[in-house]
């Protein structure tokens, strides 16, 4: 399996997969190359409809002119302590990075999210978090306000009064429970707008249904998260007592 970066032939392969609307695992497969490289390259490179092959690798190249040493960071020496491999670490936030990015975020909120999920405290200051990700307070500022809007961080002040972000055991139950209910305002829509069309035409019945799905839909999220809630908390087993050995002798 080939390594190291991509070529420009195949950067041109790949925006031949995706012309085709091959999925990335078959053009990794072709390229010889893991899925998750594909993934990055196509996600960071204007993503699946807007991918060019040329500009792509101009980009590539640009970043790599300015890429400098990064600075020695607070949370790698803490990777370094719990034996983590700082490599491994480093694909794996992009990676998920990557996948948070697939999902809706933009770039920088995926960032912030990964963050500070991968922190063992769960929680960082906003200038933590910028000089975690070498970007201004402003960046951190704008994808904080949309994870909150979202349910997806929390905020509290510490004992020196300053902000801290939080994603702790209740993250997915809270953000689960506010999409469900997010659909009960179009739910609310689509059947006042079923009795403006007029309730027995076909206009009115399509809305109707698609307010029952939703409504069905989102009253079956909420009992399933509030059913899987102690899931969350679960901690992990302690391990066992290790058996003593008996001397025969």
């Amino acid at each position: 399996m080939p390594g190291g970066r991509l070529t420009q032939q195949e950067r041109r392969q790949i925006a031949l997969g995706l012309a085709d609307d091959l999925p990335y695992a078959e053009i990794a497969r072709r390229l010889e190359r893991p899925t998750s490289t594909v993934t990055r390259e196509v996600m960071r490179n204007g993503g699946p409809t807007a991918y060019r092959a040329d500009l792509a690798h101009r980009a590539t190249e640009r970043r790599a002119h300015r890429r400098r040493p990064a600075p020695a960071r607070g949370p790698q020496a803490g990777d370094q302590a719990h034996g983590r491999d700082g490599q491994a670490v480093a694909e794996y936030e992009e990676s998920l990075t990557t996948v948070l990015m697939g999902s809706g975020l933009s770039k920088m909120t995926a960032r912030v999210l990964t963050c500070l999920f991968t922190t063992d405290a769960g929680s960082l200051t906003a200038a933590q978090l910028a000089q975690r990700l070498q970007v201004s307070p402003a960046s951190i500022s704008k994808a904080i306000a949309f994870l909150e809007s979202q349910s997806l961080v929390r905020r509290e002040r510490d004992e020196r009064r300053r902000d801290r972000y939080i994603v702790d055991d209740e993250l997915f139950f809270q953000a689960t429970i506010a999409s469900a209910r997010a659909n009960d305002q179009l739910v609310a829509t689509a059947r006042r707008g079923a009795a403006v069309l007029g309730a027995d035409t076909p206009a009115a019945h399509r809305l109707e249904n698609v307010a029952r799905f939703l409504d069905f839909i989102s009253e079956s999220i909420v009992r399933a998260a509030e059913q899987a809630r102690d899931v969350l908390h679960t901690k992990p087993a302690p391990a066992p007592d290790p058996v003593p050995v008996l001397d025969h002798q």
